[in-house]
């Protein structure tokens, strides 16, 4: 897995870690949580900083996907067949026939 994508998925858990903590601090007597505001800042600029440093590592940004769609990454060029547009098909009794019944 990408680094980048990591550190992404890892900053809800991180801020919801620093809220528990700052409650347990709180509830302790230790800190109110009219001062823990700077601990928010630190830790977005700690991520938006790792995050950098994932960008800069050479792996870039993460390929982007392309539901149905042509992939300019891929030897072909060629979407993959994505199945029936919908539910609704036509029964092998209409296909070649005209609405008076005749072959059309």
């Amino acid at each position: 897995m990408n680094r980048y994508i990591l550190i992404r998925r890892l900053r809800g858990p991180a801020f919801l870690l620093l809220v528990g903590g700052l409650a347990l601090l709180n509830q302790a007597n230790i800190m109110s949580w009219g001062k823990s505001w700077p601990f928010f800042l630190i830790l977005a600029g700690v991520l938006a900083l790792a995050e950098r440093a994932a960008l800069a590592s050479g792996e870039g940004y993460p390929p982007p996907q392309y539901p149905g769609g042509v992939n300019p990454a891929s030897s072909t060029g060629v979407p993959p067949y994505p199945g029936p547009a919908s539910a609704i098909v036509a029964s092998t009794d209409e296909l070649g026939k005209d609405r008076e019944g005749g072959q059309s």
